[in-house]
Parts: C-alpha cells; structure tokens; sequence
C-alpha cells in the first residue's frame, strides 16, 4: 500500500490573484452600459432647450426646467435604486433603467412628432425627461454594486472612477452629436436614437452573468444615509465648483470680455480624465483621506486661480488645476463612506453618497447665480474656493475621528 503524500503536497494550490488589467476590463465591460446610458442622456442635452423654446414657443425659463427635471428625477429616485440593487440585483436595475430609456426615446419621439400642439408635445417631452432621470439614477447605482460584486470592495475606487470615466465620457461625445443629428435629420432623429441605443444596451446584457444578491440585514435609508452625510457633505461643498464652472465659465469669459470659454471646458474635461486614469491607484495607495485632502487643496489653487485669473491663459491654468483636483473627491470620498455599511446595504449606501453630488449640481446654479448678481462673475468662482476649504476641514476631521 502507497503511503500518502505528505500534508503539503496534498494542499490545494492558492487562487491565482487577479490582474490589474483583468480587474480593469472587467469593470469596463460593466460599465459600458452607463456609457449607453450617458450617451443617451448627452445626445438631448444641448438641443432639447432650443427646441423648447424656439420650436413649441416656450420661455427660457420654462427650456431650463424641461431640462432640470431629469435631474430633480434623478436626485429623487436615489434611494429607490439602492433598494432595487440591494434586494433584487444589479443587473435587474440595470435592466430596467434601460427600459426606461427606451420608453423615453419612443415618448421622445412622439414629443417631436407632435411639433404642431406645443403643450401636448411639452407635456410629452417631461414625461420623457423624467423618466430619463430615473433610468440615470438605477444605472449609475446598478453599475457601480455591479463591479463592487465583481471584482470585490477593495477596487471600490476604481470601479467608481471607471464609471465616471464612462459617464463624463459619453456625455462629451453625446452632446455634440446631438447637435449635428439634429441638424443633419431633424428632431425626431433624438428619440430613435435613444430608442435604438437602450434596445441594444438590452441585448448585449441579456446573456452577461450577474452577480449574486448578497444576503445580510438591510439597513433602512434612514439610517444607511445618517452613516453617510458626513462624506457626502464633503463631497458636496467640494463638487458645487464643479457645477459652478460648468455653469458660469461661458458667461464669466463674456463678462471679462474674453474669447474661447469652450477650451476653458475641454481643459477642465481632459485633466479630469487624466487625472482618473494616470492616478487612480492613489487611492488604494496612501486612502481615501489623504487622497481627497491633495483634491481639494489642488482644487482649491485652480478655482481661486479662476477667482484672479489676469488673462486666459491663467483661466484655463485654473480651470486644469480645478479639473485635476476635483477628479478623486468623489471615489476617494466614496472608498470611506461605503465602508460605512454592510455589504447587504451597499446599493443604499451609493444611492445615498450620489444624492450629495446631485445636490451639489442642484444648487450650485441658483447660489453663485445670486452671487453674481450681487458682486460680480470673478466672486463665483472665490466663494467656490472657500467651499470647497470648507468641505478640506470635514475631510480633516473626518479623518481625525476614523483613526
């Protein structure tokens, strides 16, 4: 009779690790599906309020609200997402934000086709815009648990940067594109569009395995959103100079009296994406905390930049740094506030975190749209700054009282 194998011999082999690059395309080929979903929301984006206004006859005040709803949509159905990815999955929220796409392009698309009774079209147009509004919310929630599941908490900071990366993204090529589709064939080509893109979104997921539901005790909303306000109020204080730039920057070079606002935006837009691509891997590196205190510093030094800016090219030296900065607040931030809560209430808690970043982008229009009006362009973009030194301090503290 053999004798047996000695204990080590018999001993299974460790699993190998994963790659960086496998980890990596593993995240990309979840959140393609929010690149469909923020090219749909791009493609709309700059055409719908010259629509609203030029074709049915409508206010600028009533273009902008048109447009807003889709967010209030969004910031509102936060919570309904979370729940949805936590109880019944990920890939099923996903599933369904893409229907719901899909119905906003054919609603879309009756809007447009019904150009001859403008309150009937309008009508039709919002319905459409909110129900956009919720597809984000499910999909941004939905993609990001997804990855989480995937490739496990650990990689929490890239999986969140690879889903702004998509988003942001999207919304850069969607926005221009929209205005030539629109030139080239007309406004009814918007809803088929968006009808055709979330009906292949739907295909492509149909076969692509899921994750399981993780089993634990769910946290109520109430109490995954207590464990999460103090990072989200860090991380709104930061982000309202980002609604800030992108909101005002064209009016402020107007006011200066200055030419090219545009390559103020693809400066802000290029060094975010950099900054996400090249430097990801410091949030795992030196955390969470240390990684949003460098943001907002560096964020800081390019809104107040912006704030004294003599010339463009200052501007736009400003509008980099800010860009750069800004890029981590939000997964460095993240990283800590998901481990705020259990596994089985993590789709609550990404809900609660985004309701923050969609806040930011709330008020960010109508607060330095008064302080415009009160002292002037430049004072946007100083009051941004002393937000977002603000928002460093929480951070601090933040950090003081983790360790």
């Amino acid at each position: 009779m053999m004798p047996s194998p000695p204990a080590r011999e018999r001993m299974p082999m460790p699993a190998a690790t994963p790659s960086s690059i496998s980890i990596t395309l593993q995240i990309v080929s979840i959140v393609f599906y929010t690149f469909i979903a923020f090219i749909c929301i791009g493609l709309p984006i700059a055409v719908i309020p010259g629509y609203v206004h030029e074709q049915l006859g409508f206010s600028a005040v009533v273009a902008g609200v048109t447009i807003g709803c889709q967010y209030l949509a969004t910031l509102l159905s936060r919570p309904m997402a979370g729940r949805m990815s936590d109880n019944v999955g990920t890939k099923r929220a996903i599933v369904l934000g893409l229907a719901g796409i899909l119905v906003s392009g054919v609603l879309t698309l009756f809007a447009t086709l019904a150009q001859s009774l403008p309150s009937l079209s309008l009508g039709i147009l919002i319905v459409a815009r909110l129900l956009l509004g919720v597809a984000q919310g499910l999909i941004g929630v939905g993609t990001i648990s997804w990855c989480m599941g995937q490739v496990g908490a650990e990689h929490t900071a890239r999986s969140i940067s690879w889903n702004g990366i998509a988003s942001y993204g999207a919304i850069a090529i969607g926005a221009p594109l929209g205005v030539v589709m629109v030139a080239q064939y007309g406004y009814n080509s918007l809803g088929i569009a968006l009808s055709v893109l979330a009906a292949l979104g739907l295909v492509l997921i149909r076969h692509k395995p899921s994750v399981p539901v993780v089993r634990g005790e769910r946290l109520p909303f109430r109490a995954v959103f207590g464990r999460i306000a103090p990072f989200g109020a860090s991380l709104c204080l930061a982000s309202i100079g980002y609604g800030t730039l992108t909101t005002f920057i064209t009016l402020y070079y107007l006011n200066r009296g200055w030419a090219g606002a545009a390559y103020c935006l693809t400066v802000f837009g290029v060094c975010f994406i950099l900054s996400r691509l090249v430097f990801i891997s410091a949030i795992s590196r030196f955390g969470g905390f240390r990684a949003a205190i460098a943001c907002m510093s560096i964020e800081t030094l390019g809104l107040t930049l912006l704030w004294l800016a003599p010339s463009t090219g200052v501007a736009l030296i400003g509008a980099g740094l800010t860009g750069f900065g800004l890029s981590l607040v939000y997964p460095a931030l993240g990283v800590e506030a998901i481990r705020q809560v259990p596994a089985s209430s993590r789709g609550a808690g990404l809900s609660a975190y985004a309701v923050f970043f969609d806040l930011a982008l709330a008020i960010a229009g109508p607060l330095m749209g008064a302080v415009a009006l009160n002292l002037g362009y430049s004072w946007i973009f100083f009051c941004a700054a002393l937000l977002s030194v603000t928002a460093l301090g929480v951070t601090l503290l933040l950090k003081r009282r983790a360790y």
